[in-house]
């Protein structure tokens, strides 16, 4: 009797539909032109709803940003973000003091906790070539007793996270990327320290996949009780035990069953979303995420009052000289070039 390891299969929109305790996720995909002085696009921006752009025009978008793509500043409570680009760079700057450029595999750890604002641009370095930018971003909800934690960022650097790469028995190649959550023995980066991926016991796992065409894995199982999502979001087509599965599709999957990922004949790309869930409310309001009504009308109350701190920046949609490389600047001072 064959195995079955696959719960549901859904189709991908631009936010992607998550378990328990991610919040969501999002894939930005954007075909940058050629950058300006400033960092944006070197085009014109006639017929985009500037500050509100999320139609993929030219397969781009501005987002929030009226001259740089991205999100000018704004605010967060009581969740984390995980971002993860595979392609491009983004400006970090946030009320703490905090700022960055990181990109190009690398991978931001943020909690927001009791409250921060932020703003995340994409600046358009190159000016005699094209920008383009992938990313993921992951919001990762926080127990109701960190919900009020200080905020805090760490860089994963692409440099330090590591590679699980096998080969089948025809010589095809797997490598798997951790991000979060042990593979084989292998271990990443600690996460954010009050982070529910913090705790090896609720099972978090955030693995990008590439599958060379034709190559078979065999995924690990995880425990009973833990929620599994795999992603496939570039590629053809992939077998999982036997069932095939398009490009651009969500497979939900048995915890506690190996499922044999059989990839078509193009390279594939896949991120998987695991962990335990936090078994309390949830109740979200844009930026907020906390555990009941009054706790987001309270949110409201104190990000009018207080702003989560004062804007430290010269910009709204901070960004950083041309010819800065890729920097993590934290709140006690301390910065890390790379």
């Amino acid at each position: 009797m064959q195995k079955k390891s696959i719960i549901q299969i859904k189709k991908l929109g631009f936010t992607w539909e998550t378990q328990n305790p991610f919040l969501f996720c999002v894939h930005h995909d954007d075909k940058f032109p050629k950058g300006n002085d400033e960092l944006g696009p070197a085009v014109s921006l006639s017929g985009r709803n500037i500050g509100n752009d999320f139609t993929p025009k030219d397969g781009w978008r501005m987002y929030h940003g009226d001259r740089v793509p991205g999100f000018p500043k704004h605010p967060h409570r009581g969740f984390e973000t995980v971002t993860i680009v595979l392609n491009g760079f983004i400006d970090h700057a946030d009320s703490s003091g905090g700022a960055g450029r990181y990109g190009n595999g690398d991978v931001q750890w943020m909690t927001a906790g009791k409250g921060l604002q932020h703003s995340e641009m994409f600046p358009l370095l190159n000016k005699n070539e094209d920008n383009p930018l992938e990313l993921f971003q992951v919001w990762l909800n926080l127990p109701r007793e960190k919900k009020f934690v200080e905020p805090h960022y760490k860089m994963l650097w692409a440099e330090e996270i590591p590679h699980y790469i096998t080969k089948d028995d025809k010589g095809k190649v797997t490598d798997v990327i951790i991000i979060a959550g042990e593979l084989n023995g292998m271990k990443p980066p600690t996460p954010a320290p009050d982070s529910w991926a913090a705790d090896p016991e609720n099972e978090v796992a955030i693995w990008r996949i590439k599958m060379e065409a034709g190559a078979i894995w065999t995924m690990p199982e995880a425990s009973i009780g833990t929620d599994r999502s795999l992603f496939f979001f570039k590629g053809e087509n992939i077998q999982i035990d036997g069932e095939k599965v398009d490009s651009y599709h969500a497979v939900e999957l048995y915890p506690n069953q190996a499922p044999v990922i059989k990839n078509g004949p193009a390279e594939s790309h896949m991120l998987l979303l695991q962990g335990k869930p936090i078994r309390e409310p949830v109740v979200q309001y844009g930026p907020f995420v906390m555990n009941s009504q009054a706790e987001i009308q309270q949110a409201f109350i104190d990000y009018q009052q207080t702003q989560f701190g004062q804007w430290p920046w010269s910009r709204s949609d901070q960004v950083f000289e041309r010819s800065k490389g890729r920097f993590a600047k934290f709140a006690d001072g301390m910065e890390v070039t790379k």
